[in-house]
Parts: C-alpha cells; sequence; structure tokens
C-alpha cells in the first residue's frame, strides 16, 4: 500500500490528471448505470446500456468538461477540503441539470428515458464523485486512523505523541487538520466547555468535558493538551491553566487571536503556555486620543530602539501613522533587527512612514541635537538604558553614565531642539533603591522633573552661561518587569525545564511585578500623552507573582513534577541560590502614598519630591567628577545623598575599581 502510494503520488501532474478524468468517466457510467437499476429493478440490469446507449455516451461528453472548467482536476488530492466539495457539488448539479435537457430533448424522437433517472444520476455522482475524493485523500495522508477510531475492534498505534485538543471551535478543527497533515502529534480528543457537543465526535475525534480529563487520559493515553482557543480572555485562560495543572499533561498553546489575524503566525504554530496567561490580566482597551495625540503625521525618535522596550514602542508607533520614525541605538545587530521587521511591515501593508536607523550612543548630545533638529522631531521616547541589576551593580561607572548622564544628553538636546513631548521610560526599581540601576534611573526622574520647572534654565556643563528657553513637556512612566524582555527569568525558566532542570530561584519569598510588553508600550505612549510637564506616571501592574509560584506552575504545565522533600522522585527541582548584589525581595511603585487617578484606569499619577536644577545640578558636577577618578565611594555617598531611601546593600564591587585597589 505505502509503495503504491509512493508510485502514485510520484507521477507527473499530466498523468495524475489523466488518471483522474478517466476515473471520473467511469464513476459517470457506473452511476447512470446505477440511476437506472434503483429506478427499473435488478432485473433490468442490462437494458439500460443496450436501450440507451446513447445516453451512456452523452454523460461524460457533457460533464468532463464541465468538471475541467469548475477547476476540479487543479485540487491537490491530499489538501481536499469543503471548498473542493462545493465545487463538485456545483458541477455534478449543472452536469446533471444540462443531461437533463438532453434526455427530454431526445426522448421526443426515440425511447422515453424516465424522469427520476437524472435525478438518481445526480444524487449517485456527488457519492461516487466526491467520496471517493474523500477516501482517496485519507487513502495519500496515509491516515486511516481518523477514520476508524471509533469502529468498534480497530486500532492503531503509530508511535506519535497522543494529544488532546481543548476548544472544538474553527481554530481546534484547523489545528487537527494541521497536526494530521504534519505527521508529529496524533490528536486522540477534543476538550470543549460547550455542554451541548459534549460526547459529541468532531473531524473523527470524541468532545469531552473538563471534568473528563482524567477519562481522557485513560482511554486515549493523551501525554499533552494544546490549548486552540485563541479568541477567550486572559481571565479564562487562567482558570484553564490552573484547572490543568493537576493533571500530568504538558500544555502548550497555539497562538493568540491578534497574531493569527495580523498574519504573523498560524493556527499549527504551536508554542510553550505564554506565561502572560497564567497572570490572568486582560489588556485594558487603548484610548485612540492618547496613543495619537504624540505621534500622528509627527517625527519620533526612540531611543534604545533595538531592546525590549524600545523596539516594541517602534512596531506600535509604525501602526499609529507617524511621519518619520528614528531607530537610534548603539548596537548595531540589534538595530539591524528592528529595522528589518519594520521595513517588511511597511512594504506588506504599504505604509508612508520613513524609517531611518541611527547609530549612535545617549552620551553623546551633540549627535542627538544635530539628529532631532535635522529630522524636527516632535517626540522622543526614551527607552535607552542599562537594566540589569547585579550588571550595572559591577559597573557602577556605566550606569551612571549611561542612565543618567545618557538621560540628561538626550533632555538637554530635546529642549535645545524644541521638542515638544520627551518620555522617559523608568522603573519600579528607582523607588527606594538597593542597587546602582535603581538609583540611577531614580536620579534621571529627578533631572527630568528639574527640569520640567524651569522655563530659562542654563543647561548643564555650558560654559557660555546662557538660559535657554523650555519648550518641552518631560513625563516620566515607571512600571515593573516585563514579560519576555532580555534578563527576564521566564525564557531562563524554560531553558532549564528543556535541559532537565533544576529551576533556580533567588529566593522563597521573592516576588516581583509582571506586565507583557506590548501592554506596557501601549500605556507608555498614552500615559506620555497626559503629562502636563515633571510628571511621574504609574502603571497598574496588578498583584506582584512570588517566582517560586511561578517556577511551580511552568514545570506542571510542561507535564512534570516538581522534586523536593515531600517528593523525592519528581523530575524537576527548584534550587534558591541567594539574593544577587542589589536585589530586592520586594519593588515598589511609589516612593510616597500621594498618588492620584487618571482618565485611564491603569495609568495613575505620583507625586514625587524633586530637587531644584541648581541643586541637581551641584550633585551631577560632584557625582561626574567622583566617577572620572574612580572614587566609587564618593559616588555612593552621593546617590545616597540625592536620592531618597537609597540603601545599598554590602561592599562596592566595581571590578575596575577592585583590580585597581588589588593591585595598585
Amino acid at each position: 500500500m505505502d509503495r503504491m502510494r509512493a508510485s502514485l503520488l510520484g507521477l507527473p501532474r499530466g498523468k495524475k490528471r489523466l488518471v483522474q478524468v478517466l476515473t471520473d468517466v467511469v464513476l459517470v457510467w457506473a452511476a447512470l448505470w446505477l440511476a437506472f437499476v434503483v429506478r427499473l429493478g435488478i432485473d433490468e440490469v442490462a437494458n439500460p446500456i443496450k436501450d440507451h446507449l446513447w445516453l451512456f455516451l452523452s454523460a461524460p461528453v457533457i460533464c468532463i468538461p464541465l468538471f475541467i472548467r469548475f477547476g476540479m482536476y487543479r485540487a491537490v488530492m491530499r489538501y481536499f477540503g469543503n471548498d473542493a466539495l462545493i465545487v463538485i457539488i456545483k458541477a455534478v448539479s449543472l452536469a446533471s441539470l444540462i443531461l437533463g435537457f438532453v434526455v427530454y430533448w431526445y426522448s421526443a424522437h426515440q425511447n422515453i428515458v424516465p424522469r427520476s433517472i437524472i435525478f438518481n444520476f445526480w444524487w449517485l455522482s456527488l457519492i461516487m464523485v466526491g467520496g471517493l475524493r474523500l477516501a482517496m485523500r485519507q487513502y495519500f495522508l496515509g491516515d486511516w486512523y481518523a477514520a476508524s477510531q471509533h469502529v468498534p475492534f480497530t486500532s492503531r498505534d503509530d508511535g506519535l505523541p497522543k494529544v488532546a485538543v481543548y476548544g472544538a471551535g474553527a481554530a481546534g478543527n484547523q489545528l487537527v487538520a494541521a497536526l494530521r497533515l504534519g505527521k508529529v502529534m496524533r490528536p486522540v480528543a477534543f476538550i470543549d466547555d460547550d455542554s451541548s457537543i459534549a460526547d459529541r465526535v468532531i473531524s473523527g475525534l470524541q468532545v469531552y468535558k473538563p471534568r473528563h480529563i482524567q477519562r481522557i487520559i485513560d482511554m486515549t493515553g493523551a501525554q499533552e493538551v494544546l490549548l486552540a482557543i485563541p479568541s477567550v480572555s486572559r481571565a479564562r485562560r487562567r482558570e484553564i491553566l490552573g484547572f490543568l495543572e493537576g493533571f500530568p499533561l504538558h500544555v502548550r498553546s497555539i497562538p493568540g487571536f491578534m497574531d493569527l489575524a495580523s498574519g504573523r503566525v498560524k493556527v499549527d504554530d504551536i508554542q510553550e503556555v505564554d506565561i502572560a496567561d497564567l497572570l490572568g490580566r486582560d489588556a485594558v482597551p487603548a484610548q485612540d486620543d492618547l496613543l495619537e495625540r504624540c505621534i500622528v503625521g509627527q517625527s519620533v525618535i526612540v531611543t534604545g530602539a533595538g531592546g525590549s522596550i524600545g523596539s516594541e514602542l517602534c512596531r506600535q508607533i509604525l501602526g499609529l501613522g507617524p511621519k518619520t520614525l528614528l531607530l537610534f541605538e548603539h548596537s548595531e545587530f540589534n538595530l539591524y533587527s528592528i529595522l528589518s521587521e519594520l521595513e517588511q511591515r511597511i512594504s506588506r501593508e504599504s505604509l508612508p512612514t520613513r524609517v531611518l536607523p541611527i547609530l549612535g550612543s545617549v552620551r553623546n548630545q551633540g549627535q542627538l541635537l544635530d539628529i532631532m533638529k535635522t529630522w524636527s522631531v516632535d517626540t522622543v521616547y526614551h527607552a535607552a538604558a542599562y537594566k540589569h541589576v547585579p550588571m550595572v551593580e559591577h559597573n557602577i561607572a556605566e550606569g551612571v553614565l549611561n542612565n543618567v548622564m545618557g538621560t540628561l544628553s538626550t533632555a538637554q538636546a530635546a529642549l535645545q531642539a524644541g521638542v515638544s513631548n520627551f518620555v522617559l521610560i523608568s522603573t519600579d526599581k528607582a523607588v527606594r533603591p538597593t542597587n546602582v540601576m535603581g538609583s540611577t534611573k531614580r536620579l534621571a526622574e529627578l533631572t527630568l522633573q528639574a527640569l520640567s520647572r524651569e522655563l530659562a534654565p542654563v543647561l548643564f556643563a555650558d560654559s557660555s552661561n546662557v538660559s535657554q528657553v523650555n519648550n518641552t513637556r518631560f513625563t516620566m512612566v515607571r512600571f515593573g518587569n516585563v514579560l519576555g524582555s532580555s534578563g527576564s527569568v521566564i525564557p531562563l525558566f524554560h531553558k532549564q525545564i528543556t535541559s532537565g532542570g533544576p529551576l533556580t530561584v533567588t529566593h522563597p519569598k521573592i516576588t516581583r511585578y509582571f506586565m507583557t510588553i506590548p501592554e506596557a508600550a501601549q500605556l507608555v505612549i498614552q500615559a506620555g500623552s497626559m503629562g502636563q510637564g515633571g510628571d511621574v506616571f504609574v502603571l497598574d501592574m496588578g498583584e506582584p507573582v512570588r517566582i517560586v509560584e511561578l517556577a511551580e506552575k511552568m514545570i506542571h504545565l510542561s507535564g512534570m513534577s516538581v522534586r523536593s522533600e515531600r517528593n523525592p522522585h519528581g523530575d524537576i527541582a527548584i534550587e534558591f541560590t541567594g539574593l544577587r548584589p542589589g536585589e530586592k525581595l520586594y519593588e515598589e511603585l511609589l516612593i510616597g502614598d500621594n498618588v492620584a487617578a487618571t482618565r485611564h484606569p491603569k495609568i495613575m499619577s505620583a507625586n514625587e519630591d524633586y530637587l531644584s536644577w541648581d541643586a541637581l545640578k551641584d550633585k551631577l558636577t560632584q557625582l561626574l567628577a567622583a566617577v572620572s577618578i574612580d572614587d566609587y565611594d564618593r559616588v555612593r555617598q552621593l546617590l545616597r545623598e540625592t536620592v531618597s531611601g537609597y540603601a545599598p546593600e554590602g561592599e562596592i564591587v566595581d571590578w575596575i575599581y577592585l583590580q585597581r585597589r588589588l593591585d595598585p
């Protein structure tokens, strides 16, 4: 059977079509002969051909050209579907109608043909022509199992992983068809919340209620559940995942509805469960006027455009129709990656926006000023920063120069160029920080707060001592961790699970706030449109998540168990490695309790303390001087004096400074 299938599939296209045509000729004759038998009875088996030879000659002459015209021989048998069946119905119906006219015209001169013959010929042709094609589709797919699964005393085990599909709707059926075609997994059952289709059979698979999952495992041997519910809310997905967590099943899913609709992914692009589903957060619909206010028809620049947040900002900004989008990035590879993605989208959607990639550093104020003046920049989204806490803790000078002086240079360039809007992407680690990264980000906030309150400031390090008119509206947006960002714990856990563990967690009580990158970027754009100048906006991050619980859920949803003292025979262990330098157990979003609601339910306005511009310039001068001579004790002292709540832990461990102390 396999050799014959392979030889048929290997035939040239012309020979395949010839075989189909000859087969249909035989089927048309057989349908016509059976139409007479059904009408006249078995005793008249031989008479139809003898008495109506003209009709048997006319039938294929009428049918085959119509079949060709309707494209029945252009369909690939292995991908035969509902559309092809509709074409067959149309072609056979029209052929029967024409044959009927021929019969009634010819019967006026020759032997009379019973009228019911045409109706019999129609339904018999449909069954034979369509039925044979369906059968051949299963044959060429090598997949008779789907058709025979519910036939008593038939079974088959082809060694493929058995999966149950959660969701018996359109997405679920498409997924089953794709899995059967790909022959990588064997779908064995549907699971669906709709009780009206429970115990029914769809696409050859029985539909079970969620409470019968253990029965599915026992009866079918299912090892995995694939979620085919792309349009369901995140809250509902969280409920489903929580329920599935109690079973020894690896849970994966197909992409979300928007990804499917945009064409970025296909139904059969199976992926690990999105951790955002475990959080159960449904994004609040965006307010269009806030999204568009600082972008539509304007010139926009994003610093750190190749980073996690910066690249998502670029994607969303491009969709809002700016005149020009400038990508500013110091990493050549990251800049190339985001530029390639945006150019493909521009070509695909015929967008009018001009996208320009610019390599550079946010410390270079002169370059930034030239860029902003040349392209008449209206809005700056400043996402460039060093954000990895332990990394910055050991590279203090770079953290200060990039996060503080880089923000200052970008802000002063924007002010000199007359930029209307400046939005700083900040972090929850800026609140009562225990690390250099958080303290430098808070100092960046203080810089913008001080500048925003000056109508005509004398800029930092400006020897001319000339006041600069300030027409720039500075806004800061503060939020916590984003899922999938560089350095995020989620990809690390996935990698550790794949390699067999253990999963490393710094502390059993450590918690973090989480938000998806698209939601964070969308809220940043909206918050930036609401500021009046010097505003610190805080995004609603929901409830904090215990990292150890997140690790346990990821292990369970991978179809494995946690190895612990209570379960020594589990699959994957969780190890606690201790807090890293500068790391906090709990993150906060507010320094004080003075917070106000805004017109957006997910955005709050914080009223934070600030320094005057002259006082801050003095601190920045001292800070820069201390960095230039590697006096990190002084750097730490200045940060403590300037940043409210900064409480560093442990000794200074700047690698360059430490080596110089050990080897003077």
